[in-house]
């Protein structure tokens, strides 16, 4: 699965990368990433996941084959 991440998340993680590990809901997901960098654990409890520039939920069950984009809370000035 493809992952992008926005904003701080890139001091974290690169913008743009791969995941070939197996997980199938959004909440595994965010698991699998706080597990591959914990100083991004209180960033990732606060971020919307979009699939297909859709957002979901926790639940949402994710394939092999998804584009999963993650947002950090935003403010605009």
């Amino acid at each position: 699965m493809k992952i992008q991440v926005f904003a701080v998340l890139k001091d974290y993680f690169d913008k743009e990368f791969e995941l070939s590990d197996t997980v199938t809901s959004v909440a595994a997901l965010q698991q699998h990433l706080t597990q591959l960098n914990t100083e991004a654990t209180g960033i990732l409890k606060l971020c919307r996941f979009a699939v297909h520039n859709e957002f979901v939920d926790q639940n949402y069950t994710l394939t092999n084959n998804d584009t999963i984009c993650i947002f950090p809370p935003s403010s605009g000035g």
